[in-house]
């Protein structure tokens, strides 16, 4: 006759471990990829708006451009001045939709009441941190090469550097994304989001040298810009293409991983205090 007896202490402590122990180890991976997934799905179920639309507005800034002085502009650095361009543009439509992905996805869930979602799950402010900006990430990245493509038939781009293209896609679509967390956190309506957005992101976008060389601005605005980090990603993306730079490229890769740096510990920061987030 077989005896069944009561689980001894040792036991229940292995079955059941003490409360703050995760069971799935020190990285929660499948938590992770699952919101990484969630937050890729939001934005391709919707790919008419967040990613064709950015696509044929970029198109168009060089359609204008184009047909307006393209052919009136001399030539950068011995650059065409539409080669010359057409690096910026990516790089503007790509900081922008990654900015766009993780902030609104923060405050729509705010004024929605169901920023429940994000605390609920399992989930460390660090792994909060990599599943959010991942996907803001794969929406630069994903906008960022449907227009070069698009742009491919109208502008003979080349490729000078592949590292400096592809640390500087990178670093940017993390760099706004990162960016765009800290932004939704803050913003407890539409109104603050759209501030940030008219009064930060694209007044620093448009004056960082997208539609022009920085080497044509006056001494004191030349010296103003080189503190302007977007003018690294633009200025760095743009050698990748090109082979020329307006400041120095590595600066360019030490300020991007410098600022990076900074707005995750900032992130992540306001994640752990659930700051704006829990009341």
């Amino acid at each position: 006759m077989s005896v069944t007896t009561a689980d001894t202490p040792a036991q229940s402590r292995q079955a059941f471990p003490a409360a703050g122990v995760r069971r799935f180890g020190a990285v929660n991976w499948l938590g992770m990829w699952t919101l990484y997934t969630k937050e890729v799905r939001r934005f391709t179920k919707i790919k008419t708006q967040t990613v064709v639309a950015p696509m044929i507005t970029t198109l168009l800034y060089l359609a204008v451009f184009a047909l307006s002085v393209g052919s009136l502009r001399p030539a950068v650095h011995g650059v065409p001045f539409i080669v010359f361009l057409a690096p910026g543009l990516i790089m503007m439509t790509m900081i922008q939709n990654a900015f766009a992905n993780t902030s609104s996805a923060l405050l729509i869930s705010k004024v929605q009441g169901n920023v429940v979602d994000y605390l609920m799950p399992p989930l460390s402010p660090g792994e909060l941190n990599v599943g959010i900006a991942s996907a803001g990430v794969s929406r630069g990245l994903i906008v960022g090469t449907a227009t070069a493509v698009a742009m491919i038939p109208f502008v003979g781009i080349g490729v000078a550097h592949l590292w400096a293209i592809v640390f500087f896609a990178l670093g940017a679509s993390l760099m706004l994304s990162l960016l765009g967390i800290i932004a939704g956190i803050w913003s407890e309506k539409f109104d603050h989001l759209q501030a940030v957005t008219n009064f930060v992101l694209l007044p620093l976008t448009f004056l960082s040298g997208t539609f022009y060389s920085v080497d044509q601005l006056p001494a004191f605005a030349h010296a103003i810009t080189h503190w302007n980090p977007i003018f690294y990603l633009i200025d760095g993306f743009r050698y990748g293409f090109t082979g020329h730079a307006d400041g120095s490229v590595m600066i360019g890769v030490a300020t991007t991983v410098a600022v990076n740096a900074g707005l995750w510990l900032v992130s992540d920061r306001l994640f752990r205090k659930g700051y704006r987030l829990k009341s």
